[in-house]
């Protein structure tokens, strides 16, 4: 199964949860993804306790500390709070790693240009969204979603909302952003 993702027609204030293609549909490749520093994985979410290759990568990225997060009316405490304050747009300092177990969302990023990109992950998707990254999450109209939320160390959830130019991990991601253009990530 193939990571989608497109460009969002951000003239529309409807519901956070549909899919906002443009018209006509403008996908965007994984090579695109790759060049703004996400790298992506498609796993076996049924075994992720055994998977071996989860377990190279988590050894080889130094992802330590895991917990499990299920998102969804009813699981969580202040549940349309919590789902506003995660498509609010922010950067984080460290990367967010986020496998995707059940169900389904959106991650947003913002691209070179400052355009939104949605990335739709499913059952199995793992992505890694770099330090400084514009982005946001929300979930679909299942309204369900289980995650994997991986760190290097300990977690940290502090989220900067937009704007943060003189973030460090932000300006860190854009010196690395346009430094590296053309130059390819590691592909998975």
């Amino acid at each position: 199964m193939a990571l989608e993702a497109w460009l969002i027609d951000e003239s529309d204030d409807e519901d956070q949860r549909l899919p906002h293609h443009r018209n006509p549909k403008e996908f965007v490749s994984l090579g695109k993804l790759e060049d703004l520093g996400i790298l992506y994985w498609h796993l076996d979410p049924k075994n992720y306790e055994n998977d071996e290759e989860l377990k190279k990568i988590r050894e080889s990225r130094g992802y330590n500390y895991m917990d499990l997060l299920e998102l969804c009316p009813g699981k969580v405490e202040n549940y349309e709070e919590k789902l506003k304050n995660f498509y609010r747009e922010h950067i984080h300092a460290d990367e967010e790693i986020r496998y995707c177990l059940e169900g389904s969302g959106y991650f947003d990023v913002r691209d070179k240009e400052d355009h939104w990109i949605r990335i739709w992950i499913k059952e199995g998707d793992m992505i890694v969204l770099p330090a400084g990254i514009y982005h946001r999450f929300t979930l679909d109209t299942s309204n369900y979603v289980k995650l994997m939320r991986l760190f290097v160390g300990e977690p940290v959830w502090t989220a900067f909302n937009r704007p943060q130019e003189e973030h460090p991990a932000r300006q860190g991601y854009i010196k690395n952003l346009f430094e590296n253009s053309g130059v390819a990530l590691e592909a998975h």
